[in-house]
């Protein structure tokens, strides 16, 4: 599984915006801008969404072992 995670993440484009859920339900939206061999993203113009209320906090390091799914908003394009 993490494997197949890592791939995806290979596939997205840097700055594209992405909702990422976390554990205990924690969602956050951000611009991508990095991320490491243990999956911790750096994301940019982050906002925490909780329910109907959204919080801004600026640039984060999410660690790796707390993702549980990251969603492109636009479809990856397929290299043949």
């Amino acid at each position: 599984f993490p494997v197949l995670l890592h791939l995806a993440i290979y596939s997205l484009d840097f700055f594209s915006i992405l909702p990422v859920k976390l554990n205990a339900n924690r969602v956050v939206i951000g611009t991508l801008r990095g991320f490491d061999q243990f999956m911790n993203l750096v994301v940019d113009n982050t906002v925490e969404v909780n329910g109907d209320e959204k919080t801004d906090i600026g640039m984060v390091v999410l660690r790796g072992n707390s993702v549980v799914m990251i969603e492109a908003l636009e479809p990856i394009a397929r290299s043949q």
